[in-house]
């Protein structure tokens, strides 16, 4: 669009960035995107154009081979990725998130090994909290790492890994009690491991298997998988930050950045769906007239527009909090809730607007109508988002009575 959800402030390198990303979401992803998700097919393709633009490496620092760009400049270029296919958006984000991890909290060898690698795309990432009994619950997960020797064993079933077949490097999250009595707090026994692994399902490395791709509703495309560890064994220097116990401050960290990503992806989807709404409702005529002009559409449109202005102020407000090294969970959490829900509602209206064309598949609106749902949920449903909300606003404006 031309005139929704523009940023002030960007720097020459940023708007020449954007425009290339946009350039590459017009000509290689939206004319693809539906045909390809309704075959559930991974876009080898556009994942090897994205290797070719240098995205892989966006937010690496340059002494490791990457652009050294912000969260922001990140964001801004998921958000015409998801405008595009919100699948692809999901094959970069966890990638980034494993990436920023290391480069906030990683060892210095273990920097230089990986970081150059992801930078150019050969090594991709993927990362995993979730377990099948505990969804939002991170602090009841019951993978265990145990010592043995000068390595760990890890034994445990993840859930809802995205990227679990593709990538080559998983940032994995376990109970590890070595050093934290019976009793300490939950998330003071947890560690993140990075445990390297083939692409492919199966087992993929002695003691790991991945089983397969999950049949979804929407978000297709993108794989996603269960982690199964049986005495996986893993050396001691890939223990993220060479120090035990500090897996749920390094995990938490990383989601602030994915929760930007998804609200950066509502944005995104949200975007798209008032294009598609906007011109048909252009194209579309009943009672002698394009539908675009009764005043009942003209609400929505006006509605819908709004939506997509508002979710992205905050989203880009969000990402400048975190590029200035300040905590920015409460902005995350609300940015990521708007975004979300005011996607599902823009969706929904587009799909209105399209009246019964918009249950055929032949229409791309379909496509995005089975994809809106998962931001509900991803990277914290909207009930964790709205406690998170809650419980900051309570720390900063605490009674003083």
């Amino acid at each position: 669009m031309a005139r929704l959800a523009q940023t002030a402030g960007l720097t020459d390198v940023q708007q020449e960035i954007l425009s290339t990303v946009r350039d590459f979401v017009d000509k290689e992803i939206l004319p693809v995107a539906t045909e390809l998700e309704h075959r559930d097919e991974y876009p080898q393709q556009i994942v090897d154009g994205l290797k070719e633009l240098g995205l892989f490496g966006l937010m690496i620092p340059e002494e490791y081979g990457g652009l050294g760009e912000s969260l922001l400049t990140y964001a801004l270029c998921v958000e015409e990725i998801a405008r595009g296919w919100m699948s692809v958006s999901g094959i970069i984000n966890t990638h980034f998130i494993v990436a920023y991890m290391l480069k906030q909290h990683g060892t210095q060898e273990q920097k230089d090994h990986f970081l150059p690698r992801m930078a150019l795309g050969e090594v991709r990432g993927a990362f995993s909290m979730s377990e099948p009994g505990l969804g939002s619950d991170v602090s009841a997960i019951t993978s265990k790492a145990v010592k043995d020797g000068d390595s760990y064993l890890l034994n445990g079933q993840k859930m809802w890994l995205t990227n679990g077949g593709s990538s080559t490097l998983v940032a994995v999250l376990t109970r590890s009690d070595e050093g934290h009595p019976e009793g300490s707090a939950p998330h003071k026994s947890m560690t993140t491991f990075l445990v390297e692994k083939e692409p492919g399902f199966g087992e993929v490395r002695p003691g790991l298997t991945i089983p397969g791709k999950i049949d979804k509703m929407g978000y297709k495309g993108v794989d996603t998988t269960e982690l199964i560890m049986d005495d996986l064994r893993i050396p001691a220097n890939r223990v993220l930050g060479g120090e035990t116990g500090r897996g749920f401050y390094q995990m938490m960290d990383g989601v602030e950045v994915g929760r930007v990503n998804v609200a950066a992806r509502g944005c995104g989807v949200a975007q798209r769906a008032f294009e598609l709404g906007v011109d048909y409702a252009q194209q579309r005529h009943t009672f002698g007239r394009p539908i675009a002009q009764h005043q009942a559409i003209q609400f929505k449109l006006a509605e819908m527009a709004t939506k997509v202005e508002a979710a992205h102020a905050m989203m880009v407000n969000a990402a400048h909090k975190k590029d200035s090294g300040e905590r920015n969970d409460l902005e995350a959490g609300m940015a990521k809730y708007l975004a979300s829900e005011y996607c599902k509602e823009v969706v929904e209206d587009a799909f209105r607007i399209h009246g019964g064309y918009g249950f055929s598949k032949e229409y791309e609106i379909e496509r995005l109508y089975r994809e809106a749902p998962m931001l509900l949920i991803g990277e914290g449903t909207a009930e964790i988002q709205k406690m998170i909300i809650g419980r900051r606003l309570l720390e900063e404006y605490r009674s003083q009575g």
